[in-house]
């Protein structure tokens, strides 16, 4: 949520920020005129308050005097009744304020490339070549049932389409893939472990923005109110909802490893086949807490640990800068990587490394201090996938497939897949 001065202060940035992702700008004129009847209200309120104050002071006055004060006792009720009209008055705004305010997305930073779609992404690296294949190579999802890795057909007939069984070294690819990444994360990247609910709350959801606006992107569970996650940035970012950390915490650096439910509205013909977009799918995560002045290169820093899970892994990837027509409702600037897929022969989006700034503290009130007698600030928030755990799985079974039809396992994956160097079609 944004800060309510930028709206009476810098208005005019406030609507050319939001028109750069495409909305209406006229939201600004509405909060705005919100905002003075709300003053206004509160003025008026607070000089009848200082007057019935003043009443009382008066009523009591008469009656030691033992004179009659039927006519201010009368104003005093009067007077109760017009504060409780103008509290109501102003709760009533305060709620169209904030129905208002929760619906419009971050401001996005000064260095974002403005565009339209995801074809006005700027890449600003690459890393490794594609392999060039001495023979047709194949999509994932034929390898990986040929291998009898995963059943997409049983798990259509248990769940429905975008969902998928794992088996046999499928499943241990997608354990290995998991307990690598966080590894990597925990001893080399100084990141802190968690294991986190995978099912919360709406004011969770509303936290982390994905509430009130994007409640079509999410299951629940209708009878508990409870949401399933879409990723566990939802239940990282929210750990410190509604509290103040204490001086010399910052920053603080959570990943952990969660299914993450999507309803997927919106891409009905998209990535029908194989792993890439499915209802239910395992992501490991990255969540950091920053002082505001140290967020931007926690950002960096942030992106870089992505990137090292595939540089180690040997896939091929890009970084690119999401387009001001293309950046999430939190995010003030998002990195996407986008590992190198041959069936796709283009690069597909594996993680999303964000900077939320203050927006998401605001949501869930998360401050720091700085030191023990100072005021409390906003924390700035950021996250990242560390990585999409069955994108990471399809891009390493289409890479290092071979013409025999086998999986060769990347060197760094070796340990925890057993020893076991390559994936061969089972006997049975």
């Amino acid at each position: 949520m944004l800060d309510i001065r930028l709206f009476r202060n810098e208005p005019d940035t406030v609507k050319s920020k939001i028109e750069l992702r495409g909305d209406d700008p006229k939201v600004v004129d509405e909060i705005l005129e919100l905002d003075e009847q709300r003053r206004k209200l509160i003025s008026a309120t607070e000089e009848m308050k200082a007057r019935r104050n003043k009443v009382s002071e008066e009523i009591a006055l008469k009656k030691r005097n033992k004179e009659n004060a039927d006519d201010v006792i009368a104003e005093m009720r009067t007077l109760g009744d017009d504060i409780k009209e103008k509290d109501s008055q102003l709760n009533e705004i305060d709620n169209k304020m904030t129905g208002i305010l929760c619906r419009i997305p971050n401001l996005i930073s000064d260095d974002v490339p403005q565009g339209e779609s995801d074809e006005d992404n700027v890449e600003v690296k690459k890393w490794g070549t594609p392999r060039e294949f001495s023979f047709e190579p194949k999509a994932h999802w034929d390898i990986v049932e040929e291998l009898k890795m995963a059943d997409f057909d049983r798990a259509a007939k248990v769940s429905g389409a975008r969902f998928v069984y794992l088996t046999n070294e499928g499943a241990q690819l997608e354990r290995a893939l998991m307990n690598y990444m966080i590894t990597k994360h925990t001893t080399q990247h100084g990141y802190t472990e968690m294991m986190v609910p995978q099912l919360v709350n709406a004011d969770t959801m509303y936290g982390t923005g994905q509430l009130p606006k994007f409640e079509e992107d999410l299951f629940k569970v209708e009878k508990e109110g409870l949401y399933t996650i879409p990723t566990a940035e939802v239940p990282l970012t929210n750990f410190y909802r509604n509290e103040i950390i204490q001086p010399g915490v910052l920053p603080e650096k959570f990943t952990g490893q969660s299914a993450c439910f999507r309803s997927e509205a919106g891409s009905a013909g998209r990535d029908t086949r194989g792993l890439i977009r499915l209802h239910q799918f395992d992501k490991v995560e990255m969540v950091r807490f920053e002082q505001p002045e140290d967020s931007w290169n926690a950002l960096e820093e942030m992106t870089t640990n992505a990137e090292a899970i595939l540089e180690e892994l040997g896939l091929p990837y890009r970084r690119v800068i999401l387009c001001t027509g293309d950046i999430g409702f939190s995010a003030s600037k998002t990195y996407d990587l986008e590992v190198w897929l041959p069936s796709y022969n283009d690069y597909k989006e594996i993680s999303s490394c964000s900077n939320c700034t203050d927006f998401q503290a605001r949501r869930a009130n998360i401050r720091f201090k700085r030191d023990k007698a100072a005021k409390p600030e906003l924390a700035h928030t950021l996250n990242g996938s560390g990585l999409a755990v069955g994108r990471t799985f399809a891009a390493i079974v289409e890479n290092y497939q071979n013409e025999d039809g086998t999986v060769t396992i990347p060197e760094a994956l070796v340990p925890f897949m057993g020893g076991k160097t390559q994936i061969s079609k089972p006997v049975k």
